[in-house]
């Protein structure tokens, strides 16, 4: 369901070549290799037998995506993968320990922060615009996927679920604004055991519900904010948002899920809030990938990074067993906020010889 939007960017960025397109189903990657003009399709075998492949992006669904990035190591290939980095935190280490082992890099969607809204918004919060940070408000909330999704059943599955699946772009993002996370608190809800699928050839087909469907966490910040996140499949309300108050102000940025505005800001005295100006890159999924290549290229520390995507995975973690122990976690791994992209990085301007 990504792949799409992954493909038209990779083929468009300059600075990167799509040589090839690997699939369980041959006949899926052969379709797809042909609709982007991407001269070669397979298995993933063939694909990392190719010398020419110097970097795999892994768009598995989530419980492939540590056996698939550890094949890929193997090889000799970098990787970047779709989130989450894997499902738990041993497979997730067994990959960076492969990549470290043999020089590799790693590298891990989301890369929505890394978007004009979100890199506006850094700037902003770095300008003492508001402040200094006290607290964040985030939530993502909605009746879940499967209305929309053909093939929803993976959603809620270990490693899915409002939390594993769409926490990342939040997490990410708050990580990128102020920092790695030291402790959290949580509490976990499933409202119904099993779902429907709402449209598509199975559309009426009951399915298992497998992880929890509503997610209210509380996350601490050293040395800075507090925030409250829920994650919910089970909301008649509809909301995608995340506010960061201040000493002087306040901040509202723009849904993380996407790489656009509005940013908008309230100061103390402001009746109202008003628009910020919007600048950086809008291109879309693939410029993690876009700058993990230019950062190999350059010996430069990558923004996407796997110590990032493990961060936000321990996280997760963390917050699932806080539900389910009823007790605060604390949370080992580090990642500092990535730093923010030039002011004249273009994805669609070659850089590399």
């Amino acid at each position: 369901m990504i792949s799409g939007q992954y493909l038209r960017n990779l083929t468009a960025f300059p600075d990167v070549r799509v040589i090839a397109v690997a699939d369980l189903d041959t006949g899926r990657a052969a379709a797809a290799a042909g609709e982007h003009g991407v001269p070669v399709s397979g298995t993933l075998a063939e694909i990392l037998a190719l010398p020419e492949v110097e970097l795999v992006v892994n768009l598995t669904v989530p419980s492939a995506h540590a056996a698939v990035a550890l094949e890929s190591l193997r090889a000799g290939k970098h990787v970047y993968g779709e989130k989450p980095l894997a499902l738990d935190l041993d497979e997730a280490a067994k990959v960076m320990a492969e990549a470290a082992g043999r020089g590799l890099r790693v590298g891990g969607a989301p890369d929505t922060f890394l978007g004009g809204g979100l890199q506006s918004a850094v700037h902003a919060l770095r300008s003492g615009l508001i402040g200094a940070p006290v607290a964040v408000t985030a939530a993502v909330q909605s009746l879940g996927p499967e209305s929309w999704h053909p093939s929803p059943e993976f959603l809620y599955q270990p490693g899915a679920g409002p939390l594993f699946d769409l926490g990342p772009y939040y997490l990410t993002a708050l990580v990128s604004l102020l920092g790695p996370v030291s402790r959290v608190a949580a509490g976990l809800r499933r409202a119904r055991d099993q779902r429907v699928i709402g449209s598509g050839p199975k559309e009426g087909t009951l399915f298992p519900v497998e992880v929890p469907t509503h997610v209210n966490a509380l996350l601490d910040f050293p040395g800075t904010a507090t925030a409250t996140a829920t994650f919910s499949f089970d909301s008649a309300v509809g909301r995608r948002m995340i506010e960061i108050i201040g000493t002087e102000g306040a901040l509202s940025l723009p849904d993380p899920n996407t790489f656009e505005g509005p940013l908008l800001v309230r100061g103390a005295r402001d009746a109202d809030w008003r628009e910020l100006p919007v600048s950086g890159t809008m291109a879309g999924r693939g410029i993690g990938v876009l700058d993990l290549a230019r950062s190999i290229r350059a010996g430069a520390p990558h923004r996407a990074s796997g110590e990032l995507a493990y961060h936000v995975l321990e996280l997760m973690s963390a917050i699932t067993e806080s539900g389910e122990r009823s007790e605060f976690r604390r949370v080992v791994s580090t990642a500092a906020a990535p730093e923010p992209l030039p002011d004249d990085w273009d994805p669609y301007a070659a850089t590399l010889s």
